[in-house]
């Protein structure tokens, strides 16, 4: 015997918690499967604070996604009364020839964002706990902020559960097939029907969308806090939010929250493309020196002692764009994944646009560049 649903999320992360949440919201009799804990930190939604911005250096495109998100999170936070959504301001800068600052700056300016263009010097003298390059530029959005993870996935799922969703975990989804009733959702538990099923699997995604299977790539991030030898300076109050653009890379970081220490990361780290089942957990000595190197050298006074390393994954897509959207050769499946390490700030957004897609097999967000056929036929080989 098989249990009965009109939608099945298949993974209850970030954005699978946020589409259980809008499917119920609409009175959809649904059931989300979890193959860890609610919430967990083995795949890409943890790790205390996530960025939230509305100006978008990866493409104009993501801004009014970017503005309903701030919108959905305040409404969460309204309806849960959790703390979800903290606005310290932030810095996006680099080289004035390189790309975050420039199309930082074009996107607020096409979306009429409010923001402030500085000197890398400009920056230091107002937040001192930063020690970037002088002749660096740097684009200042106000509402910038950090969204807090654990506590989003946790409002999503318990405001799901109040409007009649099922939610298990620790259930791991071995197959998603299609016949002629609809979708059949086979775990190590059990066998679930429905009319539609939601992917939101993350670096397992793979696993249920061979046609995209080779789109999808984990690559192992590692995050690190430092304790700052001057701590007020990184304080929310003190201290924005930054993605920093190097002469080769790209870091991002946080204030002090929650935890001890002052929070950063390289974006793909050392670009390891790894198996989310077999990927090394443990930080390494190297990864620890790697992102040391850089705070000492861009954030000195929050280069102290080491308070905690921890790894996560990014599942990247060949031009970094999400894949929100049906399935390809999928009558009944809808697919959120490949966010490519920028996603969850979007996440209350995306639950919505897919719980459209699923329901209605459209949406009224802009969404065109999500497309999942947008790929073709090249491979790349």
């Amino acid at each position: 015997m098989s249990e009965r649903y009109e939608a099945i999320v298949v993974g209850v992360g970030g954005m699978g918690s946020a589409a259980a949440y809008h499917l119920a919201s609409w009175g959809v009799d649904t059931l989300g499967i979890e193959r860890f804990d609610i919430p967990h930190q083995q795949g890409s939604s943890h790790g205390v604070t996530r960025i939230i911005r509305e100006g978008q250096y990866e493409d104009p495109e993501y801004v009014p996604l970017a503005r309903r998100s701030y919108e959905l999170w305040r409404e969460l936070e309204a309806e849960t009364g959790r703390d979800l959504l903290h606005i310290t301001g932030g810095i996006d800068a680099g080289p004035p020839d390189g790309e975050v600052a420039p199309s930082s700056e074009a996107s607020c300016r096409a979306h009429d964002i409010d923001h402030e263009v500085l000197s890398g010097a400009e920056v230091n003298e107002r937040f001192p706990g930063y020690d970037i390059p002088d002749d660096h530029r740097a684009v200042y959005q106000p509402e910038s902020g950090f969204l807090v993870p654990e506590q989003c996935i946790i409002a999503h799922v318990e405001a799901a559960q109040a409007r009649g969703a099922e939610i298990r975990a620790r259930e791991t989804v071995t197959g998603v097939t299609e016949d002629a009733s609809g979708v059949r959702v086979t775990t190590d538990r059990g066998t679930y029907r429905a009319d539609e099923a939601v992917v939101t699997a993350g670096a397992w995604a793979r696993e249920f969308l061979p046609s995209l299977a080779d789109r999808l790539v984990p690559v192992r991030q590692v995050l690190a806090w430092l304790q700052p030898t001057d701590p007020p300076q990184f304080d929310p109050d003190a201290f924005p939010v930054f993605i920093h653009e190097t002469e080769t890379e790209r870091f991002y970081g946080f204030p002090r929250f929650d935890v001890p220490g002052f929070k950063f990361a390289r974006f793909n780290h050392f670009g390891e493309e790894v198996d989310p089942d077999a990927m090394p957990r443990e930080p390494r000595r190297e990864d620890e020196e790697m992102l040391r190197a850089y705070a000492e050298r861009h954030f000195p006074t929050g280069a102290g002692p080491t308070m905690r390393l921890s790894t996560c994954l990014f599942t990247n897509t060949p031009d970094g764009h999400f894949v929100v959207d049906a399935a390809p050769d999928r009558s009944h499946v809808t697919v959120g994944a490949g966010f490519s390490g920028h996603g969850f700030k979007f996440a209350s957004a995306v639950g919505e646009v897919l719980a459209d897609l699923a329901l209605d097999g459209e949406t009224e967000r802009e969404v065109d560049l999500f497309a999942a056929d947008r790929f073709g036929d090249d491979r790349g080989e």
